[in-house]
């Protein structure tokens, strides 16, 4: 609509790239999503149970019942339920052979590890060397420092008695308590980290992968801890990020991956300063875990660096389905050297995509694909590895369909493997090459939704978090900062009141100020005083205002 009275309003900068240097809108071009890349007809589907899509003049938060709120007791209750569905393991499966745990999907190392690694017996992790009898060959725990703080508290929670199985039941009940708490800060991060989308953490909280998979493994520790990082860095907080970076990577060793895409977008953005800050933060709180361990107990801090350099090809890994496929013989050194140039080249790609993007890509975007990456070409694939890329995935394509099909090959691949185990005991399962398709399915779902990121990066009008005119809600000092170094014309920078509101372009064209976007200027003696552009024209006139389509969801 046109504004009559001050402040005047600037109109778009043409388009980067218009043959004829004319004024474009700076939204979508016609046939292109637009603003329907915002909308998402699952979740309006599924609103349908709840009274129907929220409307133009609908309070958000209203009452008790936040956003938030919702999120945190959603991410309860699915949590709740997988522990339930462990419930067969809980009470014999875990103790009375192996194939109960895998005929019933119930399987968690965490309560094995309970005497295994000796914490039963009280042996401190890293200083004492467990028994061969208990360890099987396992000299140290073979977990980061971190992880192994967080077992070892849990132990100390865990109640003794010598009846029966007892101990691990608490000790797997205890742990499970501990990383629900992880679970649900996960989702509530997810849902700060965009403000204008809190109820995205939704789409964690009812992640059925989430829910079969929590409680595997100590994975949750570190996505926590990342998310965390991530949400500090949304708010412009990046020391304070690369603490909780370094404490992530104390806890599992991906979460340093961040690292690579905040360069790639410091380096295009020419903001070094804060990618130094944040750097300099993880290794100051890595070293601080790390270093007392290391110096007191340095055979038992490097069991887990030289398990994971020593482990040969295993479970679920694109590796494994070549070798049993076909007679290809992968040695150790041979695999760890085709992995490594496999995710080099993968994150090489990238990088590329990274500077000749339209738009400077969104930190998550990045930050999914660096790790699925990583994962594609990991020596092994163990089903709890789903639980570092969801939240990832939900920040990077909040899309319930995208999602939803994603998650239902990795379903069918944390069933597929337990019955494949089930198999090898002698009961009956899922033979060989039934589990090789179950590891193809996984395999291609996770690239497929790669490609569809990648698509968003390159054609930008596709991103459904830019559809409402936001930039990068999670790039903290980046949203909406220029670019400096990139394959594709220079984008300015917005004025500070309206960083986060930029509105991509499609299809390759570049809105250097897009349509939708008011600016608020400075009047001097009644006149305004309009932007210019790079020729020094001024380019003052009427604006439009824009505002999301009615029944969209939040």
């Amino acid at each position: 609509m046109v504004h009559s009275d001050p402040p005047s309003s600037a109109r778009p900068l043409p388009r980067a790239g218009a043959p004829d240097g004319s004024f474009r809108p700076g939204g979508p071009s016609e046939g292109e999503p637009g603003r329907d890349a915002g909308r998402d007809p699952v979740a309006e589907a599924g609103s349908e149970l709840i009274g129907g899509p929220r409307g133009r003049h609908a309070g958000v938060g209203v009452g008790w019942w936040t956003p938030l709120r919702v999120v945190a007791l959603t991410s309860i209750g699915m949590f709740a339920l997988g522990m339930v569905q462990k419930l067969p393991c809980w009470t014999t499966g875990w103790f009375h052979g192996p194939a109960t745990q895998y005929t019933r999907a119930c399987y968690s190392d965490i309560p094995h590890l309970y005497r295994a690694r000796g914490f039963a017996d009280g042996l401190i992790p890293y200083l004492d060397r467990i028994p061969e009898e208990l360890g099987a060959g396992m000299e140290f725990l073979e977990y980061p420092v971190l992880t192994g703080a967080f077992m070892e508290v849990a132990a100390w929670l865990t109640p003794g008695g010598a009846q029966s199985h007892r101990p691990e039941q608490y000790y797997w009940s205890v742990n499970a308590g501990m990383l629900m708490i992880c679970a649900v800060v996960i989702a509530l991060c997810v849902s700060r980290i965009h403000p204008r989308r809190p109820l995205d953490g939704l789409m964690v909280a009812l992640s059925p992968a989430l829910a079969l998979t929590a409680t595997i493994n100590w994975d949750l520790l570190a996505g926590a801890l990342l998310l965390i990082g991530l949400l500090l860095w949304s708010r412009s907080r990046p020391f304070a990020a690369g603490l909780l970076i370094g404490l992530a990577t104390a806890a599992k060793l991906y979460p340093v991956l961040v690292l690579g895409p905040l360069l790639l977008l410091c380096l295009r953005a020419g903001r070094l300063r804060p990618l130094i800050a944040t750097c300099g933060g993880a290794v100051i709180s890595w070293t601080l875990v790390n270093l007392p361990v290391m110096l007191v107990a340095r055979e038992g801090w490097a069991t887990f660096y030289t398990f994971s350099r020593e482990r040969s090809v295993d479970f679920g890994s694109l590796w494994l389905l070549m070798v049993q496929r076909t007679d290809l013989s992968l040695g150790t050194e041979r695999v760890n050297l085709l992995a490594t140039a496999a995710t080099l080249a993968g994150w090489m790609v990238l990088a590329v995509v990274t500077f000749v993007a339209p738009r400077r890509p969104r930190l998550p975007q990045l930050v999914f694909l660096a790790v699925a990456i990583f994962i594609l070409f990991n020596k092994v694939y163990s089903p709890q590895y789903v639980l570092w890329l969801i939240p990832l995935a939900v920040l990077a394509r909040p899309r319930w369909r995208d999602l939803l099909i994603w998650q239902a090959a990795e379903v069918l691949y944390f069933l597929a493997i337990w019955m494949y185990l089930a198999q090898t005991t002698g009961e009956p399962g899922l033979p060989r090459g039934g589990y090789h398709l179950a590891i193809a399915l996984h395999l291609a779902a996770t690239a497929w939704l790669c490609l569809v990121v990648f698509r968003d990066i390159l054609r930008p009008a596709r991103d459904p978090v830019r559809a409402d005119g936001s930039d990068d809600p999670a790039g903290g000092i980046l949203n909406g900062a220029a670019d400096r170094f990139a394959l594709r014309p220079h984008i300015p920078a917005l004025p500070p009141e309206h960083r986060g509101a930029v509105v991509p372009g499609g299809g390759g064209d570049l809105p250097a100020v897009p349509a939708g976007i008011v600016f608020h200027v400075k009047h001097d003696a009644g006149k305004a005083e309009h932007p210019r552009n790079e020729g020094g024209e001024s380019l003052g006139g009427t604006s439009r205002e824009t505002g999301p389509p009615e029944g969209s969801p939040t």
